[in-house]
């Protein structure tokens, strides 16, 4: 492999030639597990100098662990297995990765060439059932293809929209003799991804923006992949429009900026929600009007004209029309938008506008009840561990309850700092997420919180992390349930509790699990404990660390707005509708 990121030639044997791509498209850290037909590259993947490989204990958790990498450092996350079930297991992080726009390249056996249709062992089309759910896909069965495959792989990963890359690679193609041979260049005619926005649009988004009396700043999670943080706040300061950020951006925009008025949508704040809803002019920047945002799509924003800007053309227009569609990279929109705006004057009348979102926000800020038996708040947990941890901290999360908890009671003030299963919802996300985070930025502190329910389903990966030295720390919050489900049968099933209950208080112990897997278990039940349990965990940094928060199991996440109901019918608490029409009548006579 002494050729490895030069342009000339040796011969090597496929699995070598693979090594060494990898090296060359800057690959440090792979997820993953050995097996039958990804096994030639496993050795020579022993020698490389350039490559740590983390031996995971599942290849979802290799999966969700390339992803944590990738969200949290903007690099390609990368994860390898091999064919069959090894392939299959790493579904659910392909779909999850696409649909949240991750950038990631997995890498798979599949068996030799000659096997392939035949049913042969551990053979499955991995190719041909995750077509759907990758942004590409290849098969190589040609040991010379694989060099240009993998720097294909990377590009196309990396670039316009992110997304995952599958390589699925015959087991002959890696025997067998080759040449290596980095290209000098890509040929991919079908692929030339827009960055640059059309100045005629953008001429037209700051005409509106100049008009509008009621605009809003929707920012999602292509704000994030753009690495557009720093325009934004530009975008922001010079005109004073309200921002609302959703799930996927949360810390684009620091929730410590008074225009910010939280996230939108189901649970989202009564401010951020009556922001888009009564707006006249929605500046969409990454985001993709998910039906978690707009509720009801007949009723969402019915006054309001649209700019959206996204890399993604498929995206515009998709849920809701646009009336000035802008293709192009967000860091170069937002940057134009900027300097036409600053050219010809950022002085809308928006100070009416700003007065009534402002009053909302004071009316109807984020709160929860504090239990009256004593028992722990997980809102409280949550809110003293973005405190104590602070911002610099990266936080991952699970899927459910607690993740919209963390998204609401964590400050954010950086991008790359909230990592989340956004568009799939896939539970036992957080642990693997948090140990791929951790890998690509060592140095910082990484939180997992999670629920009881999804750390059962990949917490064998506390073994990869203590055995990896991978210092992660790891929030349960426990409240014995599959809490927001629960929160579903409270609200809309007459409190039938069907199969909902996980006795989690109970079994495991995970105090002594966390033990078990070679990691520190700390135990919390009052509130009086909480802030000295946090400063605890957070002094360990040689080995993981596992807290049980055994929470109030009837706590609910609101704001809410009832899946399929407009989002005029939001609730701030049970049977609590926040009165619009007493301020809106205010923000009239002001304006």
């Amino acid at each position: 492999m002494s050729e490895q990121g030069g342009h000339g030639s040796t011969s090597v044997t496929g699995a070598q030639s693979l090594v060494t791509s990898l090296e060359a498209a800057g690959v440090t850290d792979i997820f993953g597990i050995p097996g039958g037909a990804i096994l030639p590259a496993y050795d020579p993947l022993m020698d490389s100098t350039r490559i740590r490989h983390i031996l995971v204990r599942h290849e979802q958790g290799a999966g969700h662990a390339a992803q944590g990498y990738a969200a949290a450092t903007g690099k390609v996350g990368v994860c390898m297995a091999t064919s069959g079930p090894g392939a299959t297991n790493l579904v659910t992080p392909l779909a999850d990765a696409h649909m949240d726009s991750v950038p990631m390249v997995a890498v798979t056996g599949q068996v030799g060439a000659a096997m392939i249709g035949t049913d042969a062992f551990q053979e499955a089309d991995i190719r041909g059932i995750t077509m759907p759910i990758t942004k590409h896909n290849f098969l190589v069965t040609d040991p010379a293809d694989i060099p240009r495959t993998v720097a294909e792989a990377f590009h196309i990963a990396s670039t316009g929209r992110p997304g995952p890359v599958l390589v699925d690679v015959a087991k002959s193609a890696l025997q067998a003799m080759t040449t290596f041979s980095w290209p000098d260049e890509l040929h991919l005619p079908g692929y030339r991804p827009v960055t640059t926005p059309h100045a005629k649009q953008i001429k037209e988004a700051v005409r509106l923006i100049r008009q509008a009396r009621r605009p809003v700043l929707y920012v999602g999670g292509g704000v994030i992949r753009a690495r557009a943080s720093r325009e934004l706040a530009q975008l922001a300061a010079l005109t004073g429009i309200p921002v609302v950020t959703t799930l996927m951006a949360r810390g684009a925009f620091p929730d410590s900026n008074p225009q910010h008025l939280g996230m939108p949508g189901m649970h989202g704040t009564v401010a951020a929600v009556a922001g888009l809803q009564k707006s006249d002019l929605i500046i969409s920047l990454g985001a993709r009007f998910d039906d978690r945002v707009t509720g009801n799509l007949d009723s969402f924003a019915p006054h309001a004209l649209v700019i959206h800007a996204d890399i993604d053309p498929a995206e515009i227009g998709k849920n809701r029309h646009a009336d000035v569609p802008i293709v192009g990279d967000c860091k170069e929109v937002i940057a134009q938008l900027v300097a036409l705006l600053t050219a010809e004057g950022a002085d809308g009348d928006y100070e009416a506008w700003v007065a009534f979102l402002a009053g909302l926000k004071k009316s109807y800020p984020l709160g929860y009840d504090t239990p009256t038996d004593g028992s722990l708040a997980p809102q409280y947990v949550i809110e003293r561990l973005g405190a104590i941890a602070g911002p610099e901290a990266v936080y991952a999360s699970g899927v459910g309850q607690h993740q919209m908890w963390a998204a609401h009671y964590v400050g954010y003030e950086n991008p790359n700092t909230w990592i989340n299963s956004g568009g799939l919802g896939t539970m036992g996300y957080a642990v693997p997420a948090a140990m791929g985070a951790k890998v690509g930025m060592p140095d910082t502190t990484v939180w997992a919180i999670d629920g009881d329910g999804c750390f059962q389903m990949t917490n064998q990966e506390l073994a990869t992390c203590a055995i990896n030295d991978i210092p992660i720390k790891v929030a349960i919050i426990n409240n014995e349930s599959l809490g927001m489900v629960r929160q579903w049968q409270t609200l809309f099933y007459n409190e039938r509790y069907s199969n909902t209950d996980l006795h989690s208080k109970r079994i495991p112990d995970f105090v002594k699990l966390a033990d078990a897997y070679g990691c520190v278990g700390l135990a919390c039940e009052s509130p009086d404990e909480v802030d000295a349990t946090i400063e605890k965990a957070m002094a360990i940094d040689d080995q993981p660390v596992v807290v049980d928060f055994r929470v109030h199991r009837d706590a609910m996440v609101w704001p809410m707005v009832a899946a399929g109901t407009s989002n005029d019918e939001i609730k701030y608490a049970r049977d609590l509708a926040p009165k619009f029409d007493e301020v809106e009548d205010d923000w009239e006579v002001r304006a």
